[in-house]
This record gives C-alpha cells, sequence and structure tokens, in this order.
C-alpha cells in the first residue's frame, strides 16, 4: 500500500508555530504516522485513524511545543514519559535530532512498536526504558538524569508530577500537554508540586490565536532534589495521588 500524501495544510499550519521542517524530516513524519496508524489496527495506540486528523492531532501538535524547547543544545537528554505510540517523542526527536530522546514505556507490545519503528527509520537519537515511571524514577541511571522531561495524555497533574519530575535533574523542566482547563488540575496539585522539587510553573498556550486548537503546556522548573521516598511503589500516585 503506498503512503498518503502529506495534507497541504500541514506546511501552513507549522509555519503558523514557527516550525520550518527540512523535507527529509517532514517524509519522516510521514512515515512515522503511517507506522502508527498500521500498527494502531493491531494494538490500540490511537484513537484516532483518518489520515489528516492525525496529521493534526498527533505530529503538529506533537510539535507545538517545540518553542518551549528552544533553550536545550545538543548532547541535552530529553525523555518521553509514558510514550505509547511515541508522542511527542518521536515528532520531536525527528525535529530535533540533535538532542537525546528517551521514550519511556510500559507495555511490551507498545515498546517493541517504538523500537522496531525508531530502528526501521534510522532515528539514532533515540533511546528506550522497558518500565513503569515510577521504577524509572528510582533506578540511579535514570533518575534525577534528564534536562527535560514531556509528557501527553498522562493523567492528572497531580499523578504526573510524581511520574516525571524524580526524572527531571535540577534546573531541568518538566513540559506536560494539557487541555485548556488545566486550572483546577494545578489549584489541585499544590502539594504535589512542593513535596516533588517543583519550583515556578508557567501555563503557555501552545497555539496562536490565529489557529482554532486551545491547548496548553504546563511548565515546571525543578528547583530542589526530590525526597528519596517519591515516587512511591507503582499504582499509588494514581490510588492514592499526592
Amino acid at each position: 500500500m503506498s503512503q498518503p500524501p502529506v495534507p497541504d495544510f500541514v506546511p501552513h499550519q507549522l509555519g503558523e508555530l514557527g516550525i520550518e521542517l527540512a523535507p527529509s524530516q517532514t517524509e519522516q513524519c510521514a512515515v512515522f504516522l503511517d507506522r502508527l496508524l498500521e500498527a494502531n489496527q493491531r494494538m490500540n495506540l490511537t484513537g484516532i485513524r483518518e489520515h489528516s486528523q492525525a496529521w493534526q492531532r498527533h505530529i503538529i501538535d506533537s510539535l507545538s511545543i517545540l518553542f518551549l524547547l528552544d533553550q536545550l543544545e545538543a548532547g541535552d537528554r530529553l525523555i518521553d514519559v509514558g510514550s505509547g505510540g511515541g508522542l511527542p517523542g518521536i515528532p520531536l526527536a525527528i525535529a530535533r535530532p540533535e538532542l537525546e530522546v528517551t521514550l519511556l514505556e510500559a507495555t511490551g507490545k507498545k515498546l517493541n512498536f517504538l523500537r522496531q519503528t525508531a530502528e526501521a527509520m534510522g532515528l539514532a537519537n533515540i533511546r528506550f526504558i522497558h518500565a513503569r515511571a515510577e521504577d524509572a524514577g528510582r533506578q540511579p541511571a535514570h533518575r534525577q538524569h534528564y534536562d527535560t522531561a514531556v509528557c501527553r495524555a498522562l493523567g492528572p497533574m497531580r499523578e504526573l508530577l510524581e511520574y516525571t519530575l524524580p526524572l527531571v535533574r535540577l534546573g531541568g523542566m518538566l513540559v506536560a500537554m494539557k487541555g485548556p482547563s488545566v486550572a483546577e488540575e494545578m489549584a489541585q496539585a499544590g502539594d504535589a508540586l512542593h513535596l516533588l522539587g517543583g519550583g515556578r510553573v508557567d501555563v503557555v498556550d501552545t497555539y496562536p490565536e490565529s489557529m482554532p486548537w486551545r491547548t496548553v503546556a504546563v511548565v515546571v522548573i525543578k528547583e530542589h532534589p526530590t525526597p528519596p521516598e517519591y515516587p512511591r511503589q507503582p499504582g499509588l500516585p494514581r490510588q492514592s495521588p499526592l
């Protein structure tokens, strides 16, 4: 089966976001999306099955946080926590090939898809962790190791802070992709933010007003070490959020 063409709206919308991909990078995004939708017929990777909608909700949406990563330099480490089908990690790895991007995923079938896809596409800047976030956050190789953690659809803020902040180094940041109604989540997450080492918080619109989507990124700076008792055992952040 031939790969569907890139929709005409893609370069226009990327331009509105201030993003300019090389033709080879756009082609890589198209190959990734084709593999994602094909694999989705065998396993649950995404609820979106229509090609044009998948470009918007998966590729463009993932890249909408690129401007928040401008301060990252070559060799800096980014981790996508709960990567699932590789979002936003793989599009970010394509757009920023000089970064070391790690995909953390607990489900073996999903991790196999991520590994096979990255290898088939020659994405040499991607690493993989097969673990739950609570376990990875306690491992010396990963604890407070990453310059930036990103996540998408990982759960309420008071949960995802415990999954992500233990992985972020002092002075690093978390970028959590959320819907526009995140204010209530933030109000409930104050204790978790303080306990886990979070400091300054900014809620940033990821799309300009000229575009019809209203999603935000919650940017948290890691200002204090995460105490050794966090993250708690697997399942506890969801069963009993901080």
